[in-house]
């Protein structure tokens, strides 16, 4: 190798090499200060893009939980009231069976009547006041079916067989049915205007012989899942009265047609407990107004101050009895519902971060390594770099 001056090759090799661990050390000290392998988009560009949307649905799975654990305390605070609702009713059905004796007189049923209007009022009074940051909940919640047979025509359930209804995202409006009869049609189509759905129950359906339709086994019910309007109906079989449904002849292939079902509109009720945007993603919670004077209830024009009204007063309070306790069930049903949700949303938010620490964490043991590598690397290089410099004074010993 020629002896230059100018040029001090080894020098320049020497400098080229340090500059490249002198990075590799910075990185290696970047990582370990900061835990993460990827610091910029040029550390693993594409990394990046699938760990900030790891990092995005970690953080909408997170605020859907806390969404979940809030809708169970709105949800508690309801059914606790109910549960206080409950205790008057079964307090005003003994006052009610007390004043239906001939025991008593009617100036004695005066006086039992004082406490049983004063408890009629306790109810709307706790229906009216009991809210969830600061929004009342149990006197109308969400979306809810209009339940009068005059308003809502399908549910009339002695003669169409729809023995109950549950909405779940159902916008407000008016719904009406197309359901034609007919041995090769046992479809039913449901519309508000904007929204139309069908569906074909007809393998759930068993053939009548003499009519030629289809019906509902008797004893037995089918469910019509209107799922992309967010409505389900039960329909029934021929079947007695029991608890507050009544008797029905059950559905049959065509009954429905021409009928409205029509879904009030209401405050709240929706809770997003999905990371993203869609129905799949919400859970619809629907209260109906639980006040003595709503129609659920219907106990505002009861009366126990003489025996004849009091004795049916006993069979008002039975079906506002049952009427809450069916609220209470499904205001239960609701709060298991969130709680499964909460279950699998935590689970997810495991697993994501887990996969989203295994692109963007760094290896402390793997970085360790390399770091001490690095800064051996350095050390020789800026040793070997003083040796390098020193070679083109070996040009002066020719000059000697």
């Amino acid at each position: 190798m020629p002896l230059r001056v100018n040029a001090n090759l080894p020098s320049i090799n020497v400098r080229r090499i340090l500059n490249i661990n002198n990075r590799d050390l910075s990185t290696r000290i970047e990582r370990l200060s900061s835990g993460l392998r990827i610091n910029r988009a040029a550390d693993d560009a594409a990394g990046l893009s699938v760990s900030e949307g790891m990092r995005a649905e970690v953080s909408g799975l997170t605020q859907a939980v806390k969404n979940a654990e809030q809708a169970t305390n709105l949800i508690q605070t309801a059914e606790g009231a109910l549960n206080e609702v409950n205790a008057i009713l079964i307090r005003m059905r003994e006052l009610a069976v007390q004043a239906s004796s001939s025991t008593l007189n009617n100036s004695n049923r005066e006086s039992l009547n004082a406490e049983y209007t004063q408890l009629i009022n306790e109810i709307d009074r706790i229906g009216t006041v009991t809210s969830y940051n600061n929004q009342a909940i149990l006197t109308g919640f969400g979306n809810v079916v209009d339940n009068d047979p005059t308003v809502s025509t399908s549910l009339a359930s002695p003669t169409t067989g729809v023995v109950a209804v549950q909405v779940s995202g159902a916008t407000a409006g008016t719904y009406r049915f197309i359901d034609t009869a007919g041995t090769n049609d046992r479809e039913i189509t449901l519309g508000n205007g904007v929204a139309t759905q069908t569906i074909d129950i007809g393998a759930a359906l068993d053939a009548d012989g003499a009519a030629q339709t289809g019906v509902v086994a008797t004893g037995s019910s089918v469910l019509a899942n209107f799922d992309r309007l967010g409505i389900q109906l039960t329909l029934s079989g021929s079947q007695g009265a029991e608890g507050i449904n009544p008797a029905t002849d059950g559905y049959r292939d065509g009954e429905l047609d021409g009928l409205d079902l029509v879904i009030d509109s209401g405050t709240g009720g929706q809770f997003q407990v999905g990371p993203d945007n869609g129905a799949v993603h919400r859970i619809e919670v629907n209260i109906t107004d639980m006040r003595a004077s709503g129609v659920v209830l219907n106990l505002g024009s009861t009366s126990i101050a003489a025996q004849p009204t009091a004795q049916t007063s006993i069979s008002n309070v039975d079906l506002a009895i049952q009427n809450v306790a069916q609220q209470r069930g499904d205001l239960g049903a609701f709060q298991n519902r969130l709680a499964f949700n909460i279950r699998s949303n935590e689970n997810a938010i495991e697993n994501i971060t887990a996969s989203e620490s295994s692109i963007r964490d760094a290896d402390i043991a793997a970085e360790v390594s390399s770091f001490t590598r690095s800064q051996i690397l350095v050390q020789s290089g800026t040793a070997l770099l003083a040796q390098a410099n020193v070679l083109p004074q070996n040009a002066l010993s020719l000059l000697g």
